[in-house]
């Protein structure tokens, strides 16, 4: 994209999706809020590709539900092509897979169509800025997929020597292989197995397997 000091004040928005009363909604929002241009708006992506680069936007506006192809392989396809453009989601669509798939695709943030006006508009200055604005429950399970999931409180009372005796157990080895891989005797891993299933309430292996497979 060429820069200029005139296009550094503006930020170029184009809109991708199929419903017209929406493309209309957003165009009309982007051309009479300060500060900001729309250089195009298309119901189809393939149509978006065809033109864009004759006035390519900074921040495109991506729908994910579309004839042909759909806004994730639109992401891609135009990431590929111009890798300056910010691709921001606007959707209906709250399901994970779609989420990760359209991040993984290219897009820098992801925002449900409910977004208020003045919201939004504040998501296109920070994807322009370089950030990823997310809609507060998208980023609640982007926080959530990479955040540990919290051991339950029976496994949080093992020791960490005890973890490593279960997990063993959990990939099927005996007592004797168990000793051999912490570099034990088989004495002490029936001491810790003995401890384990105290602290497990449990009274045989396959209980013990059972209650870590299920992390109660």
């Amino acid at each position: 994209m060429i820069s200029s000091p005139e296009r550094d004040n503006i930020i170029h928005v184009a809109i991708i999706d199929d419903d017209a009363e929406i493309r209309t909604g957003l165009q009309w929002m982007i051309e009479h809020s300060d500060g900001f241009v729309c250089t195009g708006s298309y119901p189809r992506c393939d149509e978006a590709l065809a033109v864009i680069e004759n006035d390519p936007p900074d921040v495109v506006l991506m729908d994910i539900g579309m004839p042909g192809k759909s806004g994730i392989e639109c992401v891609g396809a135009l990431k590929e092509r111009f890798p300056d453009i910010q691709v921001l989601m606007l959707t209906v669509y709250s399901d994970d897979e779609k989420i990760f798939q359209s991040l993984r695709a290219g897009a820098v943030g992801y925002l449900l169509k409910k977004t208020p006006s003045e919201k939004l508009l504040d998501a296109i200055r920070d994807a322009f800025a370089g950030g990823a604005p997310m809609s507060s429950e998208v980023a609640q399970k982007v926080l959530s997929y990479f955040r540990p999931p919290k051991p339950s409180k029976l496994l949080a009372s093992l020791s960490d020597r005890e973890i490593e005796v279960l997990e063993a157990l959990k990939e099927g080895h005996s007592y004797k292989a168990i000793a051999e891989k912490l570099f034990v005797s088989v004495h002490t891993v029936r001491f810790h197995l003995h401890n384990i299933y105290a602290k497990l309430h449990v009274s045989s292996r396959s209980e013990a397997v059972a209650k870590a497979l299920n992390g109660r």
